[in-house]
């Protein structure tokens, strides 16, 4: 990536609707070059799509959760089974597979408190595979709205 990607990934994550006119325009380039850069960003595989940004509280997901999840027997099929299912789940906005204590954290979601605990007891106590969890509740969710990429690792010594 040079320069350009870079910026035409920075204009994009601030707002994707804009036209490619406009985002050509505010990056100084040709509409052609805009377009055929921005197409090529996503053959590579660095823009992976675009997504409306929703309001959790407006979709009555006023509580968030992380949920640090234990499994066992730790074997391919159990947790391939424990993916599956968990990321059916209606509550569940993301699963991520981790190294360490925990075998996964579960970011999820509830009207409240007491849906909460209620959805827990419900997909959590009674399943076989999971020997342990513990969650912690989420009081602010801050993210980086635009990202660019990090430096080579040689590059920073």
């Amino acid at each position: 990536m040079d320069e350009l990607d870079t910026e035409i990934l920075r204009h994009l994550q601030s707002d994707a609707r804009q036209s490619n006119r406009a985002l050509a325009e505010k990056l100084g380039i040709a509409p052609s070059t805009c377009l055929e850069r921005t197409r090529l960003l996503r053959q590579r595989g660095i823009i992976q799509g675009y997504r409306a940004q929703v309001s959790l509280p407006a979709l009555n997901r006023a509580v968030q959760a992380m949920v640090f999840t234990q499994v066992r027997p730790l074997r391919r099929d159990v947790v391939a089974a424990f993916e599956r299912s968990v990321t059916r789940l209606p509550e569940v906005l993301s699963v991520y597979t981790m190294a360490g204590s925990d075998d996964f954290l579960v970011h999820v979601t509830a009207q409240d408190i007491d849906h909460l605990h209620a959805f827990l007891l419900d997909q959590f106590t009674d399943r076989r595979e999971i020997v342990a969890f513990r969650t912690s509740i989420i009081f602010q969710h801050l993210t980086n709205p635009v990202i660019g990429p990090l430096p080579a690792a040689d590059e920073g010594r």
